[in-house]
């Protein structure tokens, strides 16, 4: 069990170790779990990619931390815009806590923060990803909690 008070803020380009090390853990935890290998981290080239992004204002990062133990959890979103959203809307990248701070409404605060920058965005919505089922089942389940319903389809990539 975990003591101290979680915070919750905007991440800065001081930032930027601490979140690529939560994505690497996020992305592996992914792979684990679906069998596939989904993904291709590189820590040096999400450092530089995660800066960028940040150093340009298109990634917003907001990081929980909690007091004894550091960073705890983070959530990405970036705007996006569509015909079928009506207009602008966020798209949640990543949302990730720490397989010990789940169940202690650490995803919850991060989502919090999500919405109110969408909401002092004027976006409509946010549209979130999750990871394949039934592997994810409980992440369905927390976002469908978190007001999040089923918009179809599946995610689909082509490699460039």
């Amino acid at each position: 069990m975990t003591t101290g008070h979680i915070t919750f803020s905007r991440a800065g380009l001081g930032d930027v170790g601490t979140i690529a090390v939560m994505v690497g853990e996020l992305l592996e935890e992914i792979m684990s779990a679906s069998g596939t290998q989904a993904f291709n981290f590189n820590r040096a080239e999400t450092d530089a990619r995660l800066t960028e992004f940040i150093s340009q204002d298109q990634y917003i990062v907001f990081i929980a931390q909690r007091e004894e133990a550091g960073a705890v959890g983070f959530v990405s979103l970036y705007k996006s815009l569509a015909l079928y959203a009506e207009g602008y809307f966020g798209t949640i990248a990543e949302c990730y806590v720490r397989p010990k701070y789940r169940s202690q409404s650490v995803g919850r605060g991060l989502l919090a923060q999500a919405k109110a920058y969408a909401l002092n965005q004027g976006w409509r919505r946010l549209e979130v990803t999750t990871p394949p089922l039934p592997p994810f089942d409980r992440t369905l389940a927390f976002y469908g909690r978190e007001g999040f319903s089923v918009a179809g389809g599946r995610k689909m990539k082509v490699l460039l």
